[in-house]
């Protein structure tokens, strides 16, 4: 399966997507010092940096053919209970743009990121946009102290298909029978994920003095999705496609 990631800061959702063997074919970030991060990571998948100008034209012109799933943490600040929850009159909200995107991409699957806040602002209008174009949809809450974290980190997680609510059905299953990833677990993929992610420990948060990009880092960080929380969807979402290849 392929996917294109919007909002991709330095690679979460993405990291989650390639453990459960799924290819990002494409990144849309404006930070840059997010784009070193995913240049490192991924050095061989295109980076847009606008997702204003990025569409289909967009990708079929850069040699990007058809995706199965579009993914994204889009912008949580008009959602956030901290912020001043304008909602959609506040300029970084991206759904939108994110929506514009999914209309003329089609891809199977949709996987939307945000703060928890958003589930009594906004995304109500999320569900409706992708249920007016033929998806079906769920949201589910997944705090990072579920899968191993030191924190609560509550984060609304939207998966929308266009297939069938049989699969709507079975996704939720899939999802809370997919055994927790710890962010201790022993191997490779993991401990990368430790050293990227585990930012409640990090040393990054006692000072800031002397380290290149500190404020950069700290910033990326905050507002990465942790890998674990969304890793059991793509699970099941890969289990699904497999099932349906073999009937």
């Amino acid at each position: 399966m392929k996917m294109l990631s919007l909002f991709s800061g330095i690679g979460g959702i993405d990291l989650a997507a390639q453990w459960a063997g799924i290819e990002t074919v494409a990144f849309c970030e404006i930070e840059p010092f997010c784009q070193k991060v995913l240049k490192k990571h991924w050095p061989n998948v295109p980076i847009f940096e606008d997702v204003k100008k990025l569409g289909r034209e967009a990708l079929e012109d850069a040699g990007i053919g058809r995706v199965d799933i579009v993914a994204g943490g889009y912008p949580c600040q008009p959602y956030s209970l901290t912020g001043e929850r304008k909602g959609h009159e506040d300029d970084r909200a991206l759904w939108p743009e994110m929506f514009r995107i999914i209309s003329e991409v089609r891809p199977d699957w949709v996987i939307g990121e945000n703060v928890a806040g958003h589930v009594s602002l906004g995304l109500d209008n999320v569900l409706s946009d992708l249920e007016s174009v033929g998806y079906s949809t769920q949201a589910f809450i997944v705090p990072a102290c579920s899968v191993g974290g030191y924190h609560r980190r509550d984060r609304v997680f939207t998966v929308a298909n266009i297939d069938s609510k049989r699969v709507e059905r079975s996704i939720k299953k899939q999802i809370f029978r997919e055994p927790h990833i710890p962010f201790r677990q022993i191997g490779k993929s993991f401990q990368e994920a430790e050293r990227r992610f585990d930012s409640f420990e990090s040393r990054l948060c006692r000072s800031l003095y002397g380290l290149p990009n500190g404020v950069d880092r700290i910033k990326a960080l905050g507002n990465a999705v942790v890998p674990q929380q969304i890793y059991p969807i793509f699970a099941a979402i890969a289990e699904i496609e497999r099932c349906k290849d073999a009937i």
